[in-house]
């Protein structure tokens, strides 16, 4: 997943960043030359995919190049899905990257991972259907794991090993589909809300029931051959009261399973994260430590990956950091006392509590940011 520099891509991005706009505008941001942007312009003009703003010409100008343009968000939308461990999301996007319509569902128990996502593209289907009168270009899949050609994952979390999920979530949503591990889809969302920042680096740090990291460079969010790093394992250093099996390994000690562990291990009534956050905001002593010593051993962690990889920027997404604000200092601490970079630019991600929602739709809208004239080809 990229910022692409194809023409026809260009001047769409142009369009959804700064749209409405000129089309001497457009060369002047993209670097074309003014005839490419004129030819670039009439085809996603014909093919739907940009609409032009008479209403908005100068008064006084003549000719098509003084009426500016601007994605089209009204005709077509997208298919987002992103299947979590225990919940999944189903979205729809339009073309400017927006959630138009949005459901969670427990993800699906059956027989084999098969019926688990056949029954997942069914909802998928059910859900996009509500839209009557827009055209489904795309669907995108986010989830854990390795994710091979033709999306094939393997899911060691879940038990799947070789699971064809491109392929039946196409079958039953009778549309394209690019299929991503969600970490690599929340970084490559990072670059749909801000595409200025594509010349720099910068290290994507995830956790919530899992912990992962992605990384890009020059706009490209890196994706290794043998799949995305895998953290999970990493050692957490001393703990009290997280991970009171010690393990000693990261995600049993802050992931949200294991974090509702620690609580029950420490006596608190609670059955979800929101409760145990209910208890700590309302006073109790032990839930707001617990959930203080989840952001302390993630500093730690988030310290010593930007050490490694010294990126321009650190951005920290999913629900362990952003639905406790309250232990966002806990965090930083703990990352300034570990690293050996005093000034490094940490920042919580900008999706925040729709995190899988938008990687979901940055998937489902790759192929079209990418080359959108092509994917139109794909969908006709």
């Amino acid at each position: 997943m990229q910022l692409s520099t194809k023409a026809a891509a260009l001047v769409l991005r142009t369009a959804r960043v700064s749209g409405p706009v000129f089309r001497d505008d457009t060369a002047a941001l993209t670097g074309l030359s003014i005839s490419t942007v004129n030819r670039q312009v009439s085809a996603l003009l014909k093919a739907g995919l940009i609409r032009e703003r008479a209403d908005l010409t100068p008064p006084g100008a003549v000719g098509r190049p003084r009426v500016p343009f601007e994605i089209n968000t009204g005709d077509f939308l997208t298919v987002g899905i992103h299947i979590g461990y225990r919940t999944t999301s189903i979205t729809t996007h339009d073309l400017q990257h927006r959630v138009v319509g949005a459901i969670n569902i427990p993800t699906p128990q059956a027989a084999t991972p098969e019926e688990v996502v056949t029954a997942i593209g069914a909802s998928a289907r059910r859900f996009a259907d509500r839209w009557v009168g827009k055209r489904l270009l795309w669907g995108g899949v986010a989830m854990g794991g390795k994710v091979s050609g033709k999306g094939v994952v393997d899911h060691p979390r879940l038990g799947w090993e070789g699971v064809r999920v491109g392929e039946l979530i196409a079958q039953a949503l009778e549309l394209p589909v690019s299929v991503a591990s969600h970490v690599e889809a929340m970084a490559a969302a990072e670059l749909v809300v801000n595409p200025a920042e594509s010349s720099q680096n910068f290290l994507y740090f995830y956790a919530r029931e899992m912990a992962g990291i992605a990384f890009s460079v020059d706009g490209t969010v890196h994706t290794p051959a043998s799949g995305p790093p895998t953290i999970g394992h990493f050692p957490t250093g001393g703990t009290t009261l997280l991970d009171p099996r010690k393990t000693g390994r990261l995600e049993d000690a802050i992931g949200d399973s294991g974090v509702l562990e620690a609580a029950a291990a420490a006596g608190l009534d609670v059955d979800s994260l929101e409760a145990l956050r209910h208890a700590a905001r309302s006073g109790d002593a032990v839930a707001h430590d617990i959930l203080i010593e989840r952001a302390e051993v993630l500093g730690r962690t988030v310290a010593l990956m930007s050490d490694i990889f010294n990126p321009d920027h650190v951005i920290l997404g999913g629900q362990a950091f952003t639905d406790y604000p309250e232990a966002l200092p806990a965090v930083s601490k703990a990352l300034r006392a570990t690293s050996v970079i005093n000034n490094r630019d940490v920042r919580v991600a900008r999706s925040a509590i729709t995190v899988q929602q938008k990687a979901a739709g940055a998937v489902a809208l790759d192929a079209i940011y990418a080359d959108p004239l092509d994917a139109l080809s794909h969908t006709a």
